[in-house]
């Protein structure tokens, strides 16, 4: 039987463009699809029954055709929400129609017997809380910087008398506006004494700034581990919020306990890909001098100098033999 690769992506992913580019040379068949084209250009027909505890049945988009159970591998990056294809729609309609969509497509997709997922989104989900993160890494012996969750003003204040310095972050990035965009707010630095009661509307993150000498970007993909030095030429406190290209990388080696540490809290989470992010304090080699900060279970990195090593990584990790299936 084929083993197919379903990409699962919006049309415009230039990461996603690579790892197919390279599944393509390989002769690997692919086929990419992005589920909120659910409509005449995406059609499917499932089933299961008690005699065949599998979904089988085929997905055919505008150019592409596949039997579920050909699927042995799912790389699923960032297709469109649900919501964009009924937007016409008044609201209640739009949002029933969006749910079933996701539930019933997203739900087969979600659940292909026997496949590879790079990652799974509910192992994304469970790992994208910064909460959650943050406990499991310190569990597994990483220094992570000082962290409070807070509505509380008087609860901040202290903090920042214990800690100095303080940074404020995010738990996501802004949601799309009526311009049909989405947004970031970026790591910035506050003054305790500007706290009000504004802050009471909802929960802040904040952090004690770490001295930090350097940024590390670590691209874990399977077993292997892509580690690159990175530098803001103005030296912002938040490399993310400049211009990448004019980033200054340099590979770096990760310290064996910091890399065992990354395997392990991926596995925790049921992921094999992650992209994390820290802060060097000092010698490079000791792993007291790496603060891990945040991991994205779906990370850019096409970006990288190593992009090309990591989209084989990712090649390899597609086409590993497939588990047996029902």
């Amino acid at each position: 039987m084929t083993s197919t690769v379903l990409v699962v992506t919006a049309l415009e992913d230039v990461t996603a463009d690579r790892v197919v580019a390279a599944l393509n040379a390989r002769e690997v068949p692919v086929v990419r699809v992005d589920p909120a084209d659910i409509g005449p250009a995406l059609r499917f027909g499932f089933r299961i029954d008690a005699g065949r505890p599998a979904w089988r049945g085929r997905l055919r988009t505008a150019s592409r055709e596949v039997e579920a159970r050909e699927v042995a591998a799912v790389y699923y990056r960032r297709p469109t929400p649900y919501g964009a294809r009924f937007t016409h729609l008044p609201r209640q309609q739009r949002d029933f129609a969006a749910a079933e969509a996701r539930h019933g497509l997203g739900g087969v997709l979600n659940a292909l017997s026997g496949a590879r997922y790079v990652n799974h989104p509910a192992a994304v989900a469970r790992a994208e809380s910064k909460s959650a993160q943050l406990r499991r890494l310190a569990r597994l012996g990483l220094r992570i910087p000082p962290t409070l969750i807070t509505n509380d003003v008087k609860t901040a204040r202290e903090f920042a008398v214990s800690h100095g310095p303080l940074v404020c972050k995010t738990f996501r990035g802004l949601p799309v506006g009526d311009d049909g965009r989405a947004g970031a707010i970026w790591a910035q630095r506050v003054d305790p004494e500007t706290f009000d009661d504004t802050l009471t509307v909802t929960a802040h993150l904040f952090q004690a700034e770490i001295p930090k000498t350097g940024d590390v970007r670590v691209t874990v993909v399977g077993r292997r581990v892509f580690a690159q030095r990175v530098a803001a030429p103005d030296g912002a406190l938040d490399w993310r919020r400049g211009d990448w290209d004019a980033l200054l990388h340099a590979p770096i080696t990760v310290p064996p306990p910091v890399q065992a540490a990354l395997h392990a809290s991926l596995a925790s989470f049921g992921l094999v890909f992650g992209c994390f992010d820290f802060a060097l304090t000092g010698d490079r080699n000791d792993p007291e001098h790496w603060t891990a900060i945040e991991c994205n279970p779906n990370g850019q990195w096409g970006w990288l100098p190593d992009a090309e090593d990591i989209t084989e990584a990712f090649a390899d990790l597609l086409t590993l033999e497939r588990k047996g299936r029902s």
